[in-house]
């Protein structure tokens, strides 16, 4: 991935965040009633995570380690390598699942 790539997909989820941003309505009941609302934070949250996923695949693509298993593995590995720091790697682990990084390659 180049870095025009990774500017693209940082823009990509930008804008997916400022989407939420401007839909989620600060009431939760009002966003319960609301399922076009709740389609569309959902779906750009959903963008959201796998951007974030993409980028961090991106990070480990040089690393000597196995394919993650699980989003959040992603993101264990990239911390492994110190790429990312530790409390920026806790926050996608627990909703993505996270089981640490797969051993390393022989």
């Amino acid at each position: 991935m180049d870095r025009e790539v990774i500017e693209q997909k940082l823009e990509s989820l930008r804008r997916c965040l400022q989407r939420v941003a401007e839909k989620c309505p600060s009431d939760p009941a009002a966003l319960a009633r609301d399922l076009d609302l709740q389609d569309i934070v959902t779906l750009n949250l959903t963008r959201a995570v796998q951007l974030c996923v993409d980028l961090g695949a991106h990070l480990i693509a040089g690393m000597e380690v196995s394919l993650p298993d699980t989003m959040g593995q992603t993101f264990d590995c990239a911390g492994a390598a110190s790429s990312l720091s530790s409390r920026v790697r806790r926050l996608p682990a627990r909703p993505a699942g996270n089981n640490s990084c797969p051993a390393k390659r022989g």
